[in-house]
């Protein structure tokens, strides 16, 4: 698969920015104390559904009504924050939206995509259930199957990462979390149209590792998850065109616990009182692992969704 260009990515941003402007960074003191480098944090958490995902489904819909081909109704699955993205773009284009989430699924996301009009429907243990059940609802329903992993989405996610290293061009490294992967290969789109010269290192959560152990294999490799905290990167199985654009550019991958995870969260907060969910924290908490080889650097984070039920916050800090 080949990655959006400059003029794709500035082009994506023209539409995003009819919906929203674009999201501040921030240098954070507490922070950068922590981490022993400039600490600047990309707020992805400050969208209108409070993550990336909603640049990517703007320009999904975009490029279905430009190719006159937007249709009566769209189904995809997801852990919430992709949910939310097809939730507000197909109501924006008056389609009808199901979404499939696993059992078990966060309540507050739950309820945001409800509140989007999408109608939900719960099935499977994991995503990776939901995902094939969606795509069996796609078909016999004849309606538009939405992926969570395309280049369309990709065009769109690319502009928050266009936006950061536009704003902060010293960047030395940027940590980014790895869910099924739109985020990352975003990041490298970015860093490549513009010709910046931050490392990327990929973030994935040490309880789904499919990621980790595909770029490894130079294959894909499903892994087991048991990640109870970073749901946006709870993948079983990683997707080939997402590897196919990872492997040659990524620095290297960071694995973090739940337990890091936690932790950064819980600082994240006391710092600059912005809620990160999980894998919105997990940017961070690579990072923090990495601190001693990262000292006196400029150091890229992102909270790349603030969408964490209440209970489990308050469970985190009060921990």
């Amino acid at each position: 698969m080949n990655i959006p260009n400059l003029q794709e990515i500035e082009a994506a941003a023209r539409l995003i920015y009819r919906e929203f402007q674009a999201t501040p960074q921030y240098c954070w003191a507490g922070l950068s104390e922590r981490l022993g480098a400039s600490c600047w944090v990309k707020h992805e958490n400050h969208t209108p559904v409070g993550a990336f995902k909603i640049r990517g489904g703007l320009t999904y819909f975009e490029a279905l009504r430009q190719r006159g081909a937007l249709p009566h109704e769209v189904i995809s699955a997801t852990r919430g924050n992709h949910g939310q993205s097809i939730g507000w773009a197909a109501r924006s284009h008056g389609v009808a939206c199901s979404i499939v989430v696993p059992h078990g699924n966060s309540v507050e996301k739950n309820a945001a995509m409800r509140a989007l009009g999408a109608k939900l429907i719960e099935h499977g243990e994991d995503f990776q259930e939901s995902r094939e059940h969606a795509l069996r609802l796609a078909t016999e329903r004849g309606a538009h199957m939405v992926p969570s992993f395309h280049r369309d989405l990709l065009s769109g996610v690319a502009t928050y990462w266009w936006e950061f290293f536009r704003a902060v061009p010293q960047l030395d490294v940027v940590y980014v979390p790895i869910g099924l992967g739109s985020g990352a290969c975003s990041a490298l789109a970015a860093k490549l149209a513009l010709g910046h010269g931050a490392r990327i290192v990929g973030v994935v959560s040490a309880h789904a590792t499919t990621y980790a152990d595909s770029i490894a294999a130079g294959r894909v490799v499903a892994a087991p998850v048991s990640t109870q905290l970073a749901d946006g990167m709870a993948c079983r199985l990683a997707d080939p065109a997402a590897l196919e654009i990872l492997t040659p550019h990524l620095d290297h991958i960071v694995q973090v616990t739940d337990k890091e995870i936690a932790q950064a969260m819980r600082s994240i907060y006391t710092d600059t009182h912005n809620v990160a969910e999980g894998a919105g924290a997990a940017s961070f908490a690579a990072a923090m692992q990495e601190r001693n080889s990262v000292q006196g650097l400029v150091v890229g984070t992102t909270i790349s969704g603030g969408n964490v039920d209440a209970a489990v916050l308050a469970r985190v800090l009060a921990a």
